[in-house]
């Protein structure tokens, strides 16, 4: 048995913007998918999209899941309690860092003591 891997992520900063990005996903990747999945990719996207959403706007995860011959593919968009510090996908840090003053006494330096 083959674990489940992560291939991607998006950060969304509201339920209707993650309901968007897995709609869009999985519309974008329909058309290849054999008849079955097809489906159910597309039974999701007009009847089963809505209680995502809602379940998305009651803080309450969502996930979607289609079966491409032996292959199973799983969208889970689910909410967050945390804010981000820093960009994941760059190197540059946001605003607030550069505000940040240590406390007299601290020990943030990275000179030996």
């Amino acid at each position: 048995m083959q674990w489940p891997t992560l291939q991607a992520s998006f950060d969304a900063y509201s339920a209707p913007q993650a309901d968007r990005w897995g709609a869009n996903a999985l519309r974008t990747i329909s058309p290849a998918l054999d008849p079955d999945a097809s489906d159910e990719a597309w039974g999701w996207l007009h009847d089963g999209r809505a209680e995502s959403r809602r379940a998305l706007l009651r803080l309450e995860p969502a996930t979607v899941t289609v079966t491409h011959v032996t292959t199973r593919i799983t969208w889970m968009i689910r909410p967050v309690a945390f804010l981000p510090l820093a960009h994941r996908q760059d190197v540059q840090l946001p605003p607030c860092t550069y505000a940040f003053k240590a406390c007299a006494g601290s020990s943030t330096s990275s000179e030996p003591d």
